[in-house]
C-alpha cells in the first residue's frame, strides 16, 4: 500500500523475534567466508525439516554445498552424501523450513520507519502529542519532524484529525505524520505553510485535500495529494539513506526473511542495492519492482530488467487506487459509510494502460496495487486486453492486495494465470471496520483467500511492511487464524477463508518463488535448489497457531550463508 517517502506503521515493529532461544551450542563459529574457501559441505540436523517437496515432505537433515542443497533425507543418508569432511550443525528440537520470502514489502519505507516517531497503537490525539514531544533526533529530517502509524479508527471519535490538533504543541516546527495505511498524511499548520497548501490549492488528480466547511485545508492529505508535502520535505542525506537501509535489511534477516519482493523501488535505492550486490554486501535476495508511478520509470524503461547475484529487477509496480482505511480505495459504488464518495483512481485508465503497455514491451512483469473492486476490475480488464493484443499469456502479472473483489473478478484472476499477492495481517488489522466501509454484500469478496485459491490463483503472501510488521511469524498466524493476537474473534473473521498451516507456509515460500519466476531455484528444499532456509523454534504447520506469536527465529540462511543467528542462552 505504501507510496512516496511516507509509509505505514509496523504495529509492534521493534518487538523483535526473541533472540533468547539460540541454536545448539555445537554450532561451530566458522564464518560463511571460511566455509566457501574450504568447499566442504555443511550438514544441518534438526527435529524436523519441512521441505515442501512432494517426493520427501519431511526429513531430518540437509547438506549444503556452494550455496545449494546437496542432499535431503535422514541423518545417515545426508552424512553419507556429504562425506567425512562435512561440517555438522546440530539444531536440536528446531524445525527447518524453506527460505521465507515477504512477497510485498518496502525496504526504503522500513528504513524510514525505524527512525521516525512510532504512532502505532495510539488511542488518542493526546497520546500522539506526547510521543511527538519525546521524538528522538533521528525523527527529524532537516527541520521537519516525521512520524507515522496513526489510525483514527483506534480513537474514540473515529474521525480524521486536523492541523489544529498539533499547532499549539508545534507552532514553528513542521510536522508530517503518515497514516497507518501509507495513503494519508497529517500535517500541522507550519508544514501546510511550507508546502504552500491553502484554500486555493486544487486537489490533484487522484488525491484529496480534506477541507473544513470554510474551504480551508484541515491538514489531512490523501493519496496523490501527499506529493504536495513530499515536494517540500528535505531529502535524507546519502549517509542517512545507507545507514537506514542497512538497518532495514538486518531487521528482515532477524525476523526470518531470506527474501523480499520490494513493491515499488525508487531509483536511488535500487542503485545503492546494485552496488551492494556487486560487492557481496546484500544479506537477502531482493526481487525489486521498479517504481512505475514516478519519473524514475523512464530510466527503468531505458535500462530494462536486471539480474545480479541476489538482486533482481523484472517487475514494475503501479498503484491504481488508494487504501480502504483512508477511503481512497476505488469502489464501483459509494462507500457504505460515506455515500458521496467512491474512492480515488491514482492513474487514469488511459495512463494505466499506457504504462502497462510500455513495461510489458520491455519485458517486465506488471504488479498493480488494487484495493477496491473498481480498481481490481480495471486491472484485469487492462491486463487481459494487453495479453490479447500481444499474444503473451505468460507474464505472471500480479494483483497486489486483491482486497475487495467482485465474484466474477475472482474467477477471472484465477482463470487467467494472474498471481494474487496478499497480506494476511491486513485482514486482521482491517476486520474491525472493513464491513462498515463496504457493507455486508461486498465484504463477501474481501480478503477472500480460499475463493482465490479455488479459482486457480497462486497466492504469494507478504506483509506490506512497514504497513504491517515484517515479522513473517505474525503473517503465518494471521493466515491460519484470521484472528488478532488475543484470539479475537472466536473462530476467526470469515473463517471459511482461513489457510491451513501448509497453505500458509507455501504462500511465503512456493508461492513467492513462483511470483518471481524462481520456482526452479527456490521455495522448496531439494537437491539442486538454492540453500535458503530458516530455523524456527516451532513447526509452523502443525504447532498450535498461538505458538507462532511467541516463536523464535534461530537461524536465517541465504545461499548457504548464515545471515542471522540468535544468541545462545
Amino acid at each position: 500500500m505504501m507510496r512516496g517517502r511516507f509509509g505505514r506503521t509496523l504495529g509492534a515493529l521493534l518487538l523483535l523475534v526473541g533472540a533468547a532461544a539460540g541454536c545448539s551450542r555445537r554450532v561451530p563459529e566458522a564464518t560463511p567466508a571460511q566455509e566457501a574457501v574450504s568447499g566442504a559441505p555443511t550438514v544441518f540436523v534438526a527435529k524436523r525439516i519441512r521441505t515442501l517437496d512432494a517426493a520427501r515432505p519431511v526429513a531430518q537433515a540437509l547438506a549444503v554445498r556452494d550455496g545449494q542443497v546437496l542432499a535431503v533425507g535422514s541423518r545417515e543418508e545426508v552424512l553419507a552424501a556429504a562425506g567425512p569432511a562435512a561440517r555438522v550443525v546440530e539444531l536440536g528440537d528446531a524445525t527447518v523450513v524453506p527460505g521465507l520470502t515477504d512477497s510485498h514489502g518496502h525496504l526504503a519505507g522500513l528504513a524510514g520507519a525505524l527512525v521516525r516517531v512510532r504512532l502505532e497503537g495510539t488511542a488518542s490525539r493526546d497520546e500522539i502529542r506526547a510521543r511527538l514531544s519525546q521524538a528522538p533526533a533521528s525523527a527529524f529530517q532537516g527541520e521537519w519532524l516525521l512520524g507515522w502509524g496513526w489510525d483514527q479508527n483506534d480513537w474514540p471519535e473515529k474521525v480524521f484529525p486536523t492541523h489544529a490538533d498539533l499547532d499549539a504543541a508545534f507552532p514553528k516546527t513542521p510536522v508530517v505524520l503518515g497514516r497507518v495505511d501509507g495513503h494519508a498524511l497529517w500535517l500541522n499548520g507550519e508544514a501546510l505553510r511550507r508546502a504552500r497548501i491553502d484554500r486555493n490549492t486544487k486537489d490533484p488528480q487522484g488525491g484529496r485535500i480534506l477541507r473544513g466547511p470554510d474551504g480551508e485545508p484541515t491538514g489531512v492529505l490523501v493519496d496523490n495529494a501527499m506529493d504536495l508535502a513530499d515536494a517540500a520535505l528535505p531529502a535524507p542525506t546519502d549517509a542517512q539513506r545507507e545507514a537506514r537501509l542497512t538497518a532495514a535489511l538486518e531487521h528482515c534477516a532477524r525476523v526470518g526473511l531470506t527474501g523480499v519482493h520490494d513493491a515499488g523501488m525508487d531509483l536511488k535505492t535500487f542503485r545503492l542495492l546494485q552496488q551492494w550486490d556487486k560487492e557481496g554486501r546484500l544479506p537477502l535476495r531482493i526481487y525489486a519492482m521498479a517504481d512505475g508511478q514516478t519519473a524514475d520509470r523512464e530510466q527503468y524503461l531505458k535500462d530494462g530488467p536486471f539480474q545480479g547475484k541476489l538482486l533482481t529487477m523484472r517487475a514494475v509496480k503501479l498503484t491504481l487506487d488508494g487504501a480502504l482505511g483512508s477511503r481512497g480505495a476505488a469502489l464501483t459504488a459509494p462507500y457504505s459509510d460515506e455515500p458521496a464518495h467512491q474512492g480515488l483512481l491514482l492513474l487514469s485508465p488511459e495512463e494505466y494502460a499506457a504504462r502497462v503497455h510500455a513495461f510489458v514491451g520491455r519485458g517486465f512483469q506488471v504488479a498493480t496495487h488494487a484495493i477496491g473492486d473498481r480498481a481490481n476490475t480495471l486491472v484485469l480488464d487492462t491486463l487481459l486486453k494487453e495479453m490479447e493484443a500481444t499474444g503473451n499469456k505468460e507474464g505472471r502479472h500480479r494483483v497486489e492486495h486483491a482486497q475487495i473483489m467482485r465474484p466474477e473478478d475472482i474467477t477471472r484472476l484465477g482463470a487467467n494465470g494472474f498471481v494474487a499477492s496478499i497480506q494476511p495481517t491486513h485482514a486482521t488489522s482491517d476486520m474491525p471496520w472493513a464491513q462498515a466501509r463496504v457493507g455486508p454484500e461486498r465484504i463477501q469478496g474481501a480478503y477472500a483467500w480460499q475463493k482465490l485459491k479455488a479459482a486457480g490463483a497462486v497466492l504469494a503472501l507478504g506483509s506490506d511492511f512497514p504497513v504491517e510488521r515484517p515479522d513473517v511469524l505474525a503473517g503465518l498466524y494471521a493466515a491460519r487464524t484470521r484472528q488478532d493476537a488475543s484470539g479475537q474473534p472466536p473462530g476467526g473473521w470469515q473463517p471459511d477463508q482461513r489457510l491451513s498451516g501448509e497453505e500458509a507456509l507455501e504462500g511465503f515460500t512456493v508461492g513467492a518463488a513462483y511470483a518471481s519466476f524462481a520456482e526452479d531455484k527456490r521455495g522448496r528444499l531439494k537437491p539442486g535448489q538454492d540453500a535458503d532456509f530458516v530455523v524456527l523454534s516451532v513447526d509452523p504447520v502443525d504447532a498450535p497457531a498461538p505458538d507462532l506469536l511467541t516463536a523464535q527465529v534461530r537461524l536465517t540462511v541465504v545461499a548457504g550463508r548464515e545471515v542471522f543467528r540468535a544468541a545462545t542462552p
